[in-house]
């Protein structure tokens, strides 16, 4: 057989047995990347932990996992629990008031400028008229509670996967560094001396990305969780939770704190629900406009548009991780390119 034949044998061999190992472990795909994106974000604190545990690389490994399994598995379930549970008593209710006909439209509704007296006067009217109510109730309560549950079905996914990324990073955190030189052995190969400098490309990125998510989402569920309390909205910890969720997606945590406000104004807590719409749009959402951006620079500036076709896409393409993975995928395409084309988003290229 001639060199170059046999060349042509290997190099097909070696892509029909990357297909294979990519059948066999695409239902785990999304797990195994979101495991490798936590792993080289939190790497730093592991060497941290690897130092004080005298370098002891299963201990350090089981201490960084059972840390991941607190922070995050354990609230993510709380909710995914919390909201199938709210879901259904909030549908039983909603049902039972339907039957009742004991509905009325909120005091509050009047106030509204402009359109105020006729939403008044339409759902009064709507409450009252069982045909219609049973009409409306029939086209549009059974398709929000099957989208509820179906988000619920999406988090419970999500913990799931969560769950398996958590197994997946303890391996990880334990042979890194060998998994760490296999990789660097394999780059240099495939694309010579700059595989170095891409190497560092790919991480600064993720690091930069996941910081930028993650160190977002905290910082806006805490300054929620303030004002929550200060507002004396009820469920305080879970509006958090799901806030830290929520700001994950571009214009996410709005549906949370615009959902407090509205429940304070169907109590009859009009100053307090002005509060929480003033403290949402100031002080939770802004946020996203200040914290981001310091943490983000470190890795890549993502365009506002990579950011939510990444959120999208991932969500559609992996579930619940994909609002880590997809951002992040995207990051990284961006910054290589950006790399080997040596152009700036703002046009002027790189000295």
């Amino acid at each position: 057989m001639e060199p170059r034949t046999r060349n042509y044998a290997r190099i097909t061999l070696i892509l029909l047995l990357l297909v294979g190992c990519l059948v066999v472990l695409r239902p785990f795909l999304a797990a195994v990347l979101f495991a490798g994106a936590v792993t080289i974000s939190t790497w730093p604190l592991y060497r941290h932990v690897l130092d004080r545990m005298r370098g002891r690389n299963t201990l350090s490994a089981a201490i960084m996992t059972l840390s991941l399994v607190l922070v995050v598995i354990v609230p993510l379930a709380l909710v995914a629990y919390n909201l199938a549970d709210d879901i259904a008593r909030f549908y039983e209710e909603l049902k039972n008031s339907l039957i009742r006909g004991d509905l009325a439209p909120p005091a509050w509704l009047r106030q509204i400028p402009v359109i105020g007296e006729w939403a008044n006067a339409y759902l009064d009217k709507l409450f009252h008229s069982r045909e219609e109510l049973v009409e409306v109730a029939q086209r549009m309560l059974e398709p929000a509670r099957r989208i509820l549950a179906g988000a619920a079905v999406v988090l419970g996914t999500g913990v799931a996967q969560v769950s398996l990324a958590a197994f997946v990073c303890f391996f990880l955190y334990r042979d890194g560094n060998a998994i760490a030189s296999a990789i660097a052995i394999a780059m240099q190969r495939l694309i010579g001396d700059t595989a170095p400098e891409v190497a560092g490309i790919v991480i600064r990125t993720v690091r930069g990305v996941m910081y930028g998510l993650l160190g977002t989402a905290l910082a806006q569920a805490f300054v929620a969780a303030i004002g929550f309390t200060i507002a004396g909205v009820p469920a305080v910890p879970l509006l958090s939770v799901m806030t830290f969720l929520f700001s994950l997606i571009p214009v996410g945590p709005p549906l949370v704190w615009g959902g407090a406000a509205f429940w304070l104004f169907s109590q009859g807590e009009t100053g307090w629900g002005i509060f929480m719409v003033l403290w949402g749009v100031f002080a939770i959402s802004s946020v996203d406009n200040i914290v981001k951006p310091m943490l983000i620079s470190r890795g890549s500036d993502l365009p506002f548009l990579l950011v939510l076709l990444g959120v999208l896409g991932g969500v559609l393409a992996f579930g619940f991780v994909g609002l880590f993975i997809g951002p992040t995928l995207l990051a990284v395409g961006f910054s290589l390119i950006r790399d080997w084309t040596r152009v700036r988003p703002e046009g002027p290229p790189l000295e």
